[in-house]
């Protein structure tokens, strides 16, 4: 590929149809962990106009009020207003719950799964919840080590979410997306294409009520109160060549679930890295961590994030596979894209050295079961929105880079030797 570029990337405001879902989904899980943390929870949702509906597999000792859940959650996104054709009081919640098929269970479930500290040998005998293969990634393009177009595109997904909340731009409605698309030249990050805002608003503004109108004083106003305030403070800033484009099809007033059928699971490369690096295809919302869908890419990311913290490469790529009750990952795979400082082989070998990839301690390296109190029992629900990754507003585990040094004096001591 070209050294010369343009990619994009996009990001989803909390009141998108699957992103509903996702959090629904998340809020479920966190407060049936909260309550039993060796739950085994996979919560699926579906939202349409005026209904939403939860199903999947849970088991738990837990008692939640599942329908108390959701409503509480799409209250908080903003859907409050019978006029938007979904409010949380007034939709059809319905539950459709199942348990987890004793065939899956008995291949991860272990009396010594809940236990803590669990010793090597123990950690061997609890197996993957299921086959399949995650990536995580980690580059130097901004401080959070994330590629630059999924993080702009967050950040103004979140700006755009705050304005409306706050009451600055009251006539914003909850449901929108955003596009970063950045030009690359020689591999790096030098400037900004087009910003691209969809966003949700009621049919008149003030006394403003003419289509063009509308969307002109949108337009003024995004650009004043979401797209200045993000970019203030970074380096890449647009300039006089920079598309701004805002709601291209002229209107956008029905939207939410009334505009479009939403599904947990729907924004996979939303949650990750907008498409610059590679995806398994597993979802994470609404899963417990022994899903290795989901705790397995976190740790991915925790490895990348460590190996480009501590300067052995400026991008790195790092893939799993599983096999459904087996412990140890079928394979591993690092990849630099040519950036490595030291051979590939060896960052390998520093992977499996000093970094645990088997599920059971994963969960408990990362700590992804026991929620932090001072949350109030929040955790997941905080992530199915604006991204699993690149999160500097929350503490999350597999974002730190606390192996960093260790990688890099580790490589020290062999070449010295």
């Amino acid at each position: 590929m070209s050294n010369n570029y343009l990619f994009t990337s996009e990001s989803v405001t909390e009141g998108h149809p699957d992103k509903i879902c996702d959090q629904i989904s998340d809020t479920i899980l966190d407060a049936i962990l909260s309550q039993d943390p060796s739950s085994r929870v996979a919560a699926e949702v579906v939202v349409n106009t005026g209904l939403v509906l939860v199903t999947g597999e849970i088991t738990t000792k837990a008692q939640v009020n599942y329908v108390d859940l959701v409503r509480n959650k799409i209250a908080e996104i903003g859907y409050t207003h019978a006029e938007n054709g979904f409010s949380a009081n007034s939709c059809s919640v319905l539950i459709a719950l199942d348990e987890q098929s004793p065939d899956i269970a008995q291949g991860v479930t272990s009396a010594q799964e809940q236990r803590e500290n669990l010793s090597d040998s123990e950690l061997d005998e609890i197996g993957a919840g299921d086959q399949g293969l995650m990536f995580g990634y980690a580059c130097n393009e901004t401080p959070e080590l994330m590629p630059m177009p999924i993080s702009l595109a967050h950040r103004v997904s979140r700006r755009l979410a705050e304005v409306r909340k706050q009451g600055e731009l009251s006539y914003l409605r909850p449901d929108g997306k955003t596009q970063v698309s950045i030009q690359y030249e020689g591999g790096k990050p030098v400037g900004i294409d087009t910003i691209l805002i969809s966003t949700q608003h009621t049919e008149t503004i003030g006394d403003i009520s003419e289509g063009s109108d509308v969307q002109k004083k949108i337009k003024d106003d995004l650009w004043s109160a979401v797209i200045r305030p993000v970019f203030a403070n970074l380096e890449l800033k647009p300039n006089d060549n920079t598309r701004f484009l805002v709601n291209p099809t002229g209107k956008f007033v029905v939207g939410g679930p009334q505009g479009d059928s939403g599904l947990t699971g729907r924004k996979i490369i939303v949650d990750t890295y907008g498409g610059y690096s590679r995806h398994g295809g597993g979802a994470f919302s609404g899963k417990d961590p022994t899903k290795v869908d989901r705790s397995a890419s976190y740790a991915c990311r925790y490895v990348a994030n460590n190996i480009v913290a501590a300067g052995l490469a400026d991008k790195c790529e790092v893939q799993v596979s599983y096999a459904i009750g087996v412990a140890r990952p079928v394979s591993i795979f690092i990849e630099t894209f040519g950036t490595a400082k030291v051979e590939e082989e060896k960052l390998l070998d520093l992977v499996k050295q000093h970094f645990e990839l088997r599920p059971a301690g994963i969960i408990q390296t990362l700590n992804l079961r026991n929620l932090p109190q001072e949350r109030g029992g929040r955790f997941y629900q905080d992530v199915a929105a604006y991204g699993h990754f690149g999160r500097t507003d929350l503490d999350l585990t597999w974002e730190k880079t606390d192996k960093a040094q260790l990688l890099k004096d580790y490589l020290l001591s062999k070449s010295a030797a």
